[in-house]
C-alpha cells in the first residue's frame, strides 16, 4: 500500500518554492547547481545536440541544472529528437501509410511523436520548461536583484 504523494526534494522545494511551509529535510543529500554548460552527450542525434547545446545554457545560467539531473535533459533532447524527425516522417509520409497487403494503415510515426511528446511534457516539466513549472521556479537571488530596496531592508534589519 502507498503512502500518499512522494515527498518533494529539498532542492525542488528551494527552486520552486514551499508553499505549504512543509518541514524541509535538512539532511538530505545536497546537490550543487552547475557552473559551466556540459557538452551535449555524442550519442544524441544532431537534433538532440541542437536542443542540448540552447537548453544547456539557460538551464546552468538559472541555477536549475544539477549534475544529477543531466539525464533528464538527456532524456528531454533525445524525446525532442525523435518527435522531429517523426513529424519529418508525416510530412513526408502522411497520417496514413499503405500496409504490405495493401490496406492503409496510422502512419507509425505518429505513434512516436505522441509518446516522444509525453515524454517531453514529463522531462521539460521537470526541468521548468514549460510556463506552468517555470512560474513554480524561485530562482534563487532572482527576487533580490530585482527589488532596489533589497539593500535597504537588509540593512534596516541588522539594527
Amino acid at each position: 500500500m502507498t503512502r500518499g504523494r512522494k515527498p518533494k526534494p529539498s532542492h525542488l522545494k528551494a527552486v520552486q518554492g514551499n508553499p505549504g511551509k512543509r518541514a524541509v529535510n535538512q539532511d538530505e543529500p545536497q546537490a550543487d547547481s552547475l557552473t559551466e554548460t556540459p557538452e551535449p552527450p555524442e550519442w544524441l542525434t544532431e537534433l538532440g545536440q541542437a536542443a542540448w547545446l540552447k537548453l544547456a545554457p539557460w538551464l546552468v545560467g538559472s541555477k536549475i541544472l544539477t549534475a544529477s539531473d543531466l539525464h533528464n535533459l538527456e532524456a528531454f533532447c533525445a524525446a525532442y529528437s525523435r518527435w522531429r524527425l517523426s513529424e519529418i516522417d508525416i510530412a513526408k509520409n502522411g497520417l496514413t501509410v499503405e500496409t504490405p497487403m495493401g490496406g492503409i494503415a496510422k502512419n507509425p510515426a505518429c505513434t512516436v511523436a505522441n509518446e516522444s511528446l509525453k515524454q517531453m511534457s514529463v522531462f521539460g516539466s521537470a526541468l521548468g520548461l514549460d510556463p506552468s513549472s517555470r512560474a513554480r521556479l524561485a530562482v534563487p537571488g532572482a527576487k533580490d536583484a530585482a527589488n532596489p530596496f533589497a539593500e535597504l531592508l537588509k540593512g534596516a534589519q541588522r539594527k
